[in-house]
């Protein structure tokens, strides 16, 4: 677009992305040749945040042509595996090929204009489906802005979202969003435990195994008996404690209502889970877990789940 260059916009700019662990697969490629290619091709920086989080963050720096080169081939890209997607599916209609940018909050303003006037300008430009999360992302001062579109609208939408973002630069720090590592939520079915990673649940052994044992023996201490017998997980580990800290925002979303959740951990991990009261001044409270490894490992994982 002569207009962007010619208007002394071409200068260094970066966006950053939220792609989800399969798109991040498919952009960087067999041994890393798809993304060499990108990087090579666009001339633009692309960097990938390490990491076994279920979302990574993609980030495209360089010069505004560059960056709208690598845009188009990530969005070709997408498309590409939305077609090899629908050969062997019975969908008719073809899903658009989404991109998840991550803005600061501080600009997503200009980009929604008053009352909403440039979205709409660049929706109805473009052809693309253009949305601005309400709320920032976890831990930040980001926003999700949501494109979706053929790869065309999408790069069109991308040029005017660059030109916005250089005409209204961010106001005050931003902190950035980390997308964080995947405490997976856990699912019990039909004496088999499960992680939810995206769209699957994973079959997960060594949860199955503690969680069989624990339904065959309920950790129910009979009276005069200490520590619960889980045979099988041999009753002669040594039990052992182990000590968290968790702020004190998050602990009631851990201990339930009236202490319902804390009990559920208690009974699946057949550990025992003691809470320190709060201490003044203190921003955190002290969490033991005791029992063997196993059950403080389990103790944890669910707590951590939580």
């Amino acid at each position: 677009d002569p207009k962007v260059s010619e208007g002394g916009l071409n200068v260094t700019l970066t966006i950053r992305l939220l792609m989800h662990g399969k798109e991040v697969g498919s952009i960087i490629g067999k041994k890393g040749e798809t993304v060499k290619k990108m990087r090579e091709e666009s001339g633009a920086r692309i960097n990938i945040s390490e990491g076994s989080c279920p979302e990574r963050i993609v980030t495209i720096t360089g010069p505004t042509d560059a960056i709208f080169k690598a845009f188009s081939m990530i969005a070709l890209k997408f498309e590409e595996d939305i077609n090899a997607s629908m050969t062997n599916s019975t969908v008719t209609s073809k899903p658009p090929v989404t991109l998840r940018l991550v803005v600061p909050a501080s600009q997503c303003g200009s980009l929604i204009g008053k009352g909403g006037s440039k979205i709409k300008e660049i929706r109805e430009s473009t052809g693309a489906q253009v949305q601005v999360a309400g709320d920032m992302l976890p831990n930040s001062t980001e926003r999700a802005v949501t494109i979706s579109g053929t790869p065309d609208a999408i790069i069109q939408c991308v040029k005017q979202i660059c030109v916005v973002m250089l005409e209204s630069p961010p106001k005050g720090a931003t902190i950035p969003y980390r997308p964080k590592p995947a405490s997976a939520p856990i699912i019990f079915a039909g004496g088999q435990a499960f992680t939810i990673q995206g769209q699957y649940a994973i079959p997960h052994p060594d949860l199955t195994k503690l969680h069989q044992l624990a339904m065959q023996h309920p950790p129910f201490t009979p009276l005069g008996q200490t520590t619960p017998g889980f045979p099988g997980l041999d009753a002669t580990t040594p039990t052992s404690s182990h000590e968290l800290t968790i702020p004190n925002d998050l602990i009631g979303c851990i201990i339930g209502r009236q202490g319902s959740k804390i009990n559920e951990i208690r009974q699946m991990s057949g550990a025992q889970i003691k809470i320190a009261n709060a201490t003044e001044g203190s921003a955190e409270r002290q969490v033991t877990i005791t029992g063997s490894p196993a059950n403080i490992s389990l103790a944890q994982y669910l707590i951590n789940a939580r």
